[in-house]
């Protein structure tokens, strides 16, 4: 059985070995740069559940997913070079660090349909190598948006989805 429940301290470890596992299926699809230097670290994930905003995904009792989904605004959403926000008047949420492990599969599904209880419009971002999110996003029905710079000047094509 699945679900999905905000992230505890006790859960940091397993979230890790997720992420280390995504970060595998991200080399292996040819996405050599994003989540570099050991990001997301477990500094990032407290501060994902310091704000009530990460998440695990559990199958049968054991973390095979994470994500964080926090409430606008996003501060490097605030400039879109190359295109323009569906809207840029309504709040959102972001989605960010989605990882699962390699088997488990529907993850992305789920936790969208998750997040879409909550929040009828959806931002994220994804790094231009990273063809897989790319595939997802477009399949779930995200616009491409433009891109957007992350505070390190990073660039990442940015995406929104609204359903009212």
């Amino acid at each position: 059985m699945r679900r999905i429940r905000k992230v505890e301290a006790a859960d940091t470890e397993a979230v890790l070995t997720v992420m280390q596992a995504a970060r595998g299926i991200m080399r292996s699809s040819g996405n050599l740069h994003q989540w570099g230097d050991g990001y997301p670290s477990a500094a990032v994930i407290d501060r994902d559940r310091g704000l009530g905003g990460g998440f695990v995904v559990e199958d049968d009792g054991l973390v095979t997913g994470y994500f964080a989904f926090l409430p606008s605004p996003e501060p490097t959403y605030s400039y879109i070079e190359g295109g323009a926000w569906l809207d840029d008047s309504l709040p959102y949420h972001v989605i960010h660090r989605i990882a699962s492990f390699p088997d488990a599969h529907g993850i992305f599904r789920d936790m969208l349909a998750w997040c879409a209880e909550r929040e009828p419009n959806i931002r994220i971002d994804t790094h231009r190598d990273n063809r897989i999110m790319q595939h997802l996003l477009e399949k779930h029905g995200f616009a491409y948006c433009g891109v957007i710079y992350l505070a390190s000047g990073d660039e990442r094509l940015a995406y929104q989805r609204i359903k009212i």
